[in-house]
């Protein structure tokens, strides 16, 4: 694997399927929905590859339409209405995050979250885990005119934080989010523990690592430092 070019200053971090396994609460929400249609619960293995792609996700694969399709900003409306009621319900960080955050923050320095999902649910999720006194910066989907895979929501975090792009690390479990680190110039490591579908391969998404558990972050970031 490829070595970071510096030494990273702050550690950024995907939401969803990254930092938090938000997956059984987002299942909560669609099957309310397809019960809402008369239609059968859906098994969690089906819900939980698609819950990085939010919404048009959720909605592909619980009632097979997309926002071509009719009525789809009404099942989007009362969708997002029944994962804001159960937001916090089930969803919890990853086995071995908050332990890395925590080392980081005694060690390192700064960390965030850059993701795709919109600020009124992302605010309240952090807070309600206990989180959002600890971020350093939180760029959220809605918080520019541009969502990754563009790489201006990394950019304007790395800015927030006063730090070059290439000063900062980040994680996630999608090829957008790769994508979007290669893009502005920053370490990338792919979290293939998150909502991948049996057709993602993030060894051929050209980050800088993959790991398949959140602890194995932390040897990632002491390696490239001990190669300096």
């Amino acid at each position: 694997m490829n070595h970071l070019n510096k030494k990273p200053h702050a550690l950024l971090l995907d939401l969803d399927g990254t930092l938090l396994d938000t997956a059984p609460d987002f299942a909560i929400a669609i099957n309310r929905l397809r019960q809402d249609q008369a239609l059968p619960p859906l098994a969690f293995s089906e819900i939980r590859p698609r819950v990085s792609d939010g919404s048009q996700g959720m909605l592909a694969v619980g009632l097979g339409i997309t926002p071509d399709s009719r009525d789809y900003e009404t099942h989007k409306t009362q969708f997002l209405k029944y994962y804001q009621e159960c937001l916090s319900v089930h969803t919890k960080p990853f086995p071995g995050i908050l332990a890395l955050l925590s080392e980081w923050e005694k060690t390192r320095g700064p960390w965030g979250i850059v993701t795709n999902k919109p600020g009124w649910l992302t605010t309240p999720l952090l807070q309600l885990q206990g989180l959002d006194q600890r971020i350093s910066c939180v760029i959220s989907g809605d918080t520019l005119p541009f969502r990754k895979p563009s790489p201006l929501p990394l950019l304007h975090a790395a800015a927030q934080l006063g730090l070059d792009p290439t000063h900062c690390v980040y994680v996630g479990d999608h090829l957008r989010d790769i994508e979007a680190g290669l893009a502005a110039n920053m370490t990338t490591i792919a979290a293939a523990y998150g909502y991948l579908t049996p057709q993602d391969n993030p060894y051929h998404w050209q980050a800088h690592y993959v790991v398949n558990q959140p602890h194995e972050i932390w040897p990632c970031l002491q390696q490239h430092n001990d190669s300096k």
